[in-house]
């Protein structure tokens, strides 16, 4: 996810995609544990999705 759609969802669609997210990280990452992922670089490309999520609601709360 591009920072340019995230500009654009609304306060509650980030929480509710950054929640969605973890989620897939986390389940992902358990998966990798188990047997290693076909494509391993989703992992690094969902953690900065976290990332870029949660820097945008924290920017947000900061106005």
């Amino acid at each position: 996810m591009k920072q340019s759609e995230i500009k654009q969802l609304s306060t509650a669609e980030l929480q509710e995609k950054l929640s969605e997210t973890q989620k897939s990280y986390a389940d992902l990452k358990m998966a990798h544990t188990v047997s290693p992922l076909e494509n391993p670089i989703q992992l690094r490309t969902i953690r900065r999705t976290v990332a870029r999520l949660a820097t945008e609601l924290t920017k947000r709360d900061e106005q």
